[in-house]
């Protein structure tokens, strides 16, 4: 894998952990937004109230939409099922690359396999 590669896997790690964590304190950060909201209103004198509000709406709905809300119950209606451990494919270990066989690591640009350690 290219560091670009490296750093995208990571950054869909944290970008599920940011929206669960969003997710389970979605409440908190609501409060937060409108104890802003209400401190610039209160810091501008009502100048700006509708914008202010407007913001604060704007910013609430996409907490909602990227918060990822923890499962009720397993296969409970409108709930998916979580990936297995390290890997979106079933049976693919920690940090392996689907489609990859096992002892082997993903190649270099034409794309095919390099053998793993001999042993």
């Amino acid at each position: 894998m290219g560091l670009m590669d490296n750093l995208k896997v990571k950054a869909e790690e944290l970008k599920g952990k940011a929206s669960e964590f969003a997710g389970k304190h979605s409440d908190q950060i609501g409060s937060a937004v409108e104890k802003a909201g209400g401190a610039i209103d209160k810091a501008t004198k009502g100048k700006y109230s509708e914008k202010i509000e407007h913001g604060t709406s704007k910013a609430r709905t996409a907490v909602d939409d990227f918060a990822h809300k923890p499962e009720e119950a397993p296969g409970a209606p409108g709930t998916t099922p979580e990936s297995p451990a390290g890997g979106s494919t079933p049976g693919t270990p920690p940090g392996a690359t689907p489609g990859t066989p096992p002892g082997s690591t993903p190649g270099g640009p034409t794309g095919g396999t390099t053998p793993g350690p001999t042993g």
